[in-house]
């Protein structure tokens, strides 16, 4: 019996729903291609825009855990076109070094390919 490739609406109700659950790492781990590509709409200081496989996203979601506290969170979407889709974050966070408090909105676009997220573009205003 062969795998069996999920839809990319499946990946998108999947995604959504483990995000609202705050798996944002299972949701990487189990629906990310080995190869998956992310890009941030901007970088932070010295490191890339762009993560290039599912260890460096992953490497990059820790990251944003451990410099943010997290004081709520919602997900809404997905808006599904094709092997397409868009999910939206609102965040409200502090980030730990400095101790701002901020409100954070982005639009997600992911991409997929044989039952797998391959890439995903953030957008957000900077």
């Amino acid at each position: 019996m062969g795998i069996i490739e999920l839809s990319t609406m499946e990946i998108a109700s999947t995604l959504v729903e483990l995000c609202r659950q705050g798996k944002n790492h299972d949701a990487i781990r189990t629906l990310y291609a080995e190869d998956a590509v992310s890009v941030e709409a901007s970088a932070q200081p010295g490191q890339s825009a762009e993560s290039v496989g599912r260890d460096a996203i992953l490497a990059k979601g820790q990251w944003w855990a451990d410099n943010h506290e997290v004081h709520s969170a919602s997900v809404s979407g997905p808006w599904p076109h094709g092997d397409r889709f868009i999910v939206t974050f609102r965040y409200e966070v502090t980030f730990k070094p400095t101790g701002t408090r901020m409100v954070m909105d982005e639009a997600a676009l992911y991409e997929t390919g044989h039952g797998t997220i391959t890439r995903e573009s953030f957008f957000y205003a900077m």
